[in-house]
C-alpha cells in the first residue's frame, strides 16, 4: 500500500491551498470575530481554529450561541486551509487550540507526520463517529459494508483512494477498513487531500474514493458522483473523531483560559445532542464563513438520516450518528483510545517500531484538566480511561495495557 504525500499531478487542485496553508498564511478570521465587543479582561482572547467540516459545530455554536462570550472570552473563530496548516499554526502560536482530529498530535509525536513534538495536547474529545468511506460509482458493486465485494474490486482497479492527513483519524479508518476486506494493499495508492477539496477531486477522477468527515460525503451523493460505503460508526462505535488541541504554551500558561474554553464547548455540545436544534445547527455552520455547505445536506447527516446513493438506499442512525456529548462520555479524552491509534500506525507499517505508548499518551492527553474541568460543569466523568473496548467492524477488543497484541495483528 502506497502512501504517496503529494508528489503526483493529480494533487495540484489542492497544491496551492496546502502550500499557502503550510506557510501560515491561511488564516482567515471568520465574520463572528469581527464583531467582537472589547469588554473582555486582557488575556481572554483566544484564537481557535477549524477546519470546514460539520463537526467544527462545538466551536462555531459556543461562540454563536454567547458560551464564550458568558465566561468573557473574546473567541476568534479562524478557518483553516487542511490539517497541515492546522498543525503548524498551533505549534507556531498562531492559533492557540483548534477543532482537529484526534489522532493528529499522535502522528506528529510519532514522526508519521511531524517531527516528534508532544506540544500539541488534546483537552477534550468534540465528537464521535459521522465520518465515512465514499467510493465513485463504479465501485457500487461493493454496496454498504460489503468487505468482500469490497476486496474483489479494489484488486481488481488499482485504486487510488484519499484521506486528509497522514496517521490522521480518516487515514486510519481508511486503512482499518482495507485490511478488513483483506484486498491486497499493494494495489491501492493512498493520498492526503484537504477535506473542502475531496468532492472537486473525484469529479474530475484524480482519485476513485475517499474517507473523510460530513458534508463532503452526503455532497458527493446529492452530486450524483459517489455513493457512502461505510460510515465510521460501522467501524468503531462512539470512536473519538475530533478534540479540541491547544498548543503547550497555551495549555500551560494559559490554563484558566483553556478551562473555560472547554466549558463553553462542553455547552454547546450539550446543545447539539438535542436533536431538535440539529437543523439550526446545520443552518447556522452551513453558511460561507463557516462549512459553505447547504444546510439540507448536513442536516439529513445530523438527524442519522442518511440517503447513500448508486440505488442503495437509505440508512438510519440513532444515537450512533455524529454525537457531541452522551452524557460526558463523548467529551472524555481517554489514553486507551490514543494507545489504540499509536497501535494501529504500527499494524498498518507506517511505523516500524513500538512507540512509548503510555510516554506519549500520558504527555498528550490533558485528562486532570478535563476532570476538572468536568467537576466544575457538573459532568460525570467516565472511569474508562484504560479500559478495554470493542471495535465493531471485525468483532475486535483491544486492551490498552497490551497494544503490541493489536500491532501485530494481521
Amino acid at each position: 500500500m502506497e502512501n504517496n504525500l503529494g508528489r503526483r499531478g493529480f494533487l495540484r487542485l489542492s497544491g496551492t491551498a496546502a502550500l499557502t496553508a503550510s506557510l501560515g498564511s491561511a488564516l482567515t478570521a471568520c465574520g463572528p470575530a469581527d464583531k467582537k465587543s472589547s469588554s473582555a479582561k486582557p488575556g481572554r482572547t483566544v484564537r481557535l481554529g477549524f477546519i470546514a467540516l460539520t463537526d467544527c459545530a462545538p466551536l462555531v455554536m459556543a461562540e454563536e450561541l454567547g458560551y464564550f462570550a458568558e465566561r468573557d472570552l473574546n473567541v476568534e473563530l479562524i478557518k483553516q486551509a487542511s490539517w497541515p496548516a492546522t498543525r503548524d499554526n498551533l505549534l507556531n502560536g498562531q492559533i492557540d487550540a483548534a477543532h482537529a482530529l484526534f489522532s493528529l498530535p499522535l502522528s506528529v509525536a510519532t514522526k508519521i507526520a511531524g517531527k516528534g513534538s508532544t506540544d500539541l495536547k488534546i483537552a477534550m474529545v468534540l465528537n464521535n463517529n459521522g465520518q465515512a468511506i465514499t467510493l465513485k460509482k463504479d465501485f457500487a458493486a461493493a454496496g454498504y459494508a460489503d468487505l468482500k465485494a469490497a476486496k474483489a474490486l479494489l484488486e481488481k482497479k488499482s485504486p487510488t483512494l484519499a484521506m486528509t492527513f497522514p496517521g490522521g483519524t480518516h487515514d486510519t479508518w481508511l486503512r482499518y477498513w482495507l485490511k478488513a476486506t483483506k484486498a491486497d494493499s499493494s494495489k491501492v495508492k493512498i493520498v492526503p487531500i484537504p477535506p473542502p477539496q475531496m468532492v472537486a477531486n473525484m469529479k474530475v477522477g484524480n482519485m476513485d474514493g475517499y474517507c473523510v468527515g460530513e458534508p463532503w460525503n452526503a455532497v458527493a451523493v446529492k452530486q450524483d458522483i459517489g455513493f457512502t460505503h461505510i460510515t465510521t460508526q460501522d467501524i468503531w462505535q462512539h470512536h473519538p473523531e475530533k478534540a479540541l488541541v491547544a498548543g503547550a504554551k497555551f495549555a500551560a500558561e494559559k490554563k484558566d483560559v483553556l478551562a473555560d474554553v472547554m466549558g463553553a464547548v462542553l455547552k454547546a455540545c450539550k446543545w447539539l445532542d438535542d436533536l431538535d436544534n440539529r437543523a439550526k445547527a446545520a443552518t447556522t455552520i452551513g453558511s460561507p464563513q463557516y462549512v459553505k455547505a447547504p444546510a439540507k445536506e448536513i442536516e439529513g447527516r445530523l438527524l442519522g438520516n442518511y440517503e447513500l446513493g448508486a440505488d442503495l438506499g437509505e440508512k438510519k442512525f440513532s444515537g450512533d450518528q455524529m454525537m457531541f456529548f452522551r452524557d460526558g462520555q463523548t467529551s472524555a479524552p481517554r489514553r486507551g483510545h490514543a494507545i489504540w491509534f499509536m497501535s494501529q500506525y504500527q499494524r498498518f507499517g507506517l511505523l516500524k517500531e513500538a512507540p512509548p505508548y503510555t510516554k506519549i499518551a500520558d504527555e498528550i492527553i490533558l485528562r486532570d484538566l478535563y476532570e476538572e474541568v468536568a467537576k466544575k460543569e457538573g459532568i460525570d466523568v467516565p472511569a474508562d480511561d484504560m479500559s478495554p473496548f470493542h471495535v465493531k467492524l471485525d468483532g475486535t477488543m483491544f486492551d490498552p495495557k497490551k497494544p503490541q497484541e493489536e500491532a501485530k495483528r494481521p
